[in-house]
C-alpha cells in the first residue's frame, strides 16, 4: 500500500499566514525597514500603536535622532534606535531626513571617501549629522560645524549595501 501525506486545511493556512508574515510590507509603500529621523524635540515611544490604550514607555528628547521603522499600521510606526529601544510612535512625528549618530568612540570625518584622504574633523560617539550621500562603504555627512565622508561602521542609520545619491 502507497501512503501519501495529507495536509490539513489548518496546516496549510498555518504556512502561508508564515510565508506572508516575513514579507516586508509597508502601507505607505515605502520600503520595510527604512531609516527616518525624529522630527520633533520630544517625541513620545508608546508599548502600542494607540494613545489610549498604550502607555508611554519613553520619551525621546533629540530631535533628528536616527529611527528604523520596522512595521506600519495605519497612523503608527513601530520603530527601533540605535540602543536596540523598540516602541510606537505617530507617523506625524517621523521625519524622512535621513541622519545618523555616531557609535562608539571618537571617529575620523575624511576629506574624501578614503581611509588615507586627510583627516578633517574628529566626531564624538552620540554625535548627530545629516546624512547626504553614500557609496558602497563611505557615506558624506554634515554636521553643524563640518562635512565630510565617514565609514559606514563608524554609525548608525545606514544599510551596510545602500547607496545614497545626493
Amino acid at each position: 500500500m502507497i501512503m501519501t501525506p495529507k495536509i490539513s486545511i489548518s496546516a496549510f493556512f498555518c504556512v502561508v499566514i508564515l510565508l506572508f508574515s516575513t514579507i516586508a510590507y509597508a502601507q505607505t509603500g515605502l520600503s520595510l525597514p527604512r531609516f527616518v529621523s525624529l522630527r520633533a524635540g520630544e517625541v513620545n515611544l508608546r508599548s502600542g500603536p494607540d494613545v489610549s490604550r498604550y502607555p508611554i514607555d519613553w520619551v525621546y528628547v533629540r530631535r533628528g535622532l536616527p529611527v528604523e521603522v520596522i512595521i506600519e499600521a495605519g497612523t503608527w510606526r513601530k520603530i527601533r534606535d540605535w540602543e536596540g529601544t523598540v516602541g510606537w510612535v505617530h507617523q506625524s512625528m517621523l521625519s524622512n531626513q535621513r541622519t545618523v549618530i555616531v557609535t562608539q568612540e571618537m571617529r575620523p570625518v575624511h576629506a574624501q571617501p578614503s581611509a588615507s584622504s586627510a583627516v578633517k574633523v574628529h566626531a564624538a560617539p552620540g554625535v548627530i549629522g545629516e546624512l547626504k550621500k553614500c557609496s558602497k562603504n563611505w557615506c558624506l555627512v554634515n554636521f553643524s560645524r563640518s562635512s565630510g565622508w565617514m565609514q559606514k561602521t563608524h554609525f548608525w542609520g545606514a544599510y551596510p549595501l545602500e547607496t545614497i545619491d545626493d
